[in-house]
């Protein structure tokens, strides 16, 4: 499972997940400071990447297209310094990495995560 971190996240987050084992890139590694979301997530589906982002169209967008992949994780947190960002995505990587693998969006706020599965279902 390779991460895909948006703008949002902090190069300190990025080398945290290294440190952990995972492979990771940065958008701005790719050149892709301006990307829109589309394209990002067009990569990211292209290239299996799990989104890591601050950013909420991206839940949007993937709710709206009633594809599977990729899987996003959006922190909706009050504090967005990368030790927090690090403390929080650490408990859901422990319990989520099937989930990720599988099509999911996982909103992360300051007390627990929700996942929702893709593609996501619309209510009649």
């Amino acid at each position: 499972m390779t991460f895909l971190a948006d703008m949002g996240i902090s190069q300190t987050t990025v080398s945290w997940l290294r440190e952990q084992g995972f492979d990771v890139i940065h958008v701005r590694e790719l050149g892709m400071i301006t990307a829109m979301d589309s394209d990002i997530l067009d990569l990211a589906f292209k290239e299996k990447y799990v989104i890591l982002t601050f950013d909420l169209d991206f839940g949007d967008i993937m709710a709206a297209s009633g594809e599977k992949l990729p899987s996003i994780i959006i922190f909706r947190l009050k504090n967005a310094r990368p030790d927090n960002v690090n403390e929080h995505l650490s408990q859901v990587l422990k319990h989520s990495i099937s989930a990720l693998q599988k099509g999911t969006i996982i909103s992360v706020n300051d007390r627990t995560y929700r996942i929702r599965h893709l593609p996501i279902k619309k209510q009649n």
